[in-house]
């Protein structure tokens, strides 16, 4: 009995590894991004894998690397990309009602590798999803991403020192890239860039950057969700 379903896992295992190998492709250009940018933010090899290794978050980390670069500290550093990520507690209840029962020591590895990408293979499969299937997901998606962190740093090793003290500006022209496909689909995300943007402009002449970057964000979202059903804007 023990034999078949150590059959099964490993059957369901393999089918994960399958299904994830489309978000490895898809991670690839974004973790070698982040590993070039890394490298021009001025972390180490180490520090840029060990990012990828134990926060495993991509927007989460542009983010980090954006408040490294201006000298935010790291309470704030922390606190924003908490707030970044936030939806990954609506994300891990929802599939703990889709994948089977498992010990929570098991629980707890598969939801660290839960990336949106991740959530939404699992969440699409009929019926109750194996333990085996979700970890081979989320493995094929976290060699991915980080491995090609390290392929994105080496390859920014490789580039001049000028060009590696320029690739800065390519983080803020990420954040740009990131944000474009939202403000084509509603009107509330311009509405909300442009009011977090002045609020974070005139809050940062009071206060360090990295809290008017977390107090313009949180209220911002919050006057727009309130603002939103009262005047209509969509």
């Amino acid at each position: 009995m023990s034999s078949t379903v150590l059959t099964q896992e490993k059957t369901e295992f393999s089918r994960g590894l399958l299904a994830g190998t489309s978000i490895a492709i898809g991670y690839l250009p974004a973790a070698i991004t982040f590993g070039l940018l890394a490298k021009g933010t001025g972390l180490s090899f180490f520090e840029s894998m060990a990012m990828s290794m134990f926060v495993f978050a991509g927007a989460a980390q542009y983010m980090a690397l954006n408040l490294i670069a201006i000298g935010t500290g790291a309470f704030e550093i922390i606190f924003t990309t908490f707030i970044v990520n936030i939806r990954h507690l609506l994300m891990s209840a929802s599939v703990n009602e889709k994948v089977e029962n498992a010990h929570p020591l098991t629980k707890a590895i598969y939801s660290f590798g839960l990336t949106d990408e991740v959530f939404a293979v699992t969440s699409t499969q009929e019926g109750k999803v194996k333990t085996g299937f979700i970890i081979g997901v989320a493995v094929m998606a976290y060699a991915s991403w980080v491995l090609n962190t390290g392929v994105g740093y080496l390859m920014g090793s490789a580039l001049p020192q000028s060009l590696q003290e320029s690739m800065a500006i390519a983080l803020y022209a990420m954040f740009i890239a990131l944000l474009i496909p939202s403000l084509k689909k509603q009107r509330k995300i311009v509405w909300l860039a442009i009011s977090a943007a002045i609020l974070n402009s005139f809050l940062s002449l009071f206060i360090p950057s990295g809290w008017s970057i977390i107090l313009a964000t949180l209220i911002t979202s919050t006057a727009i969700e309130y603002i939103r059903p009262k005047k209509g804007v969509s």
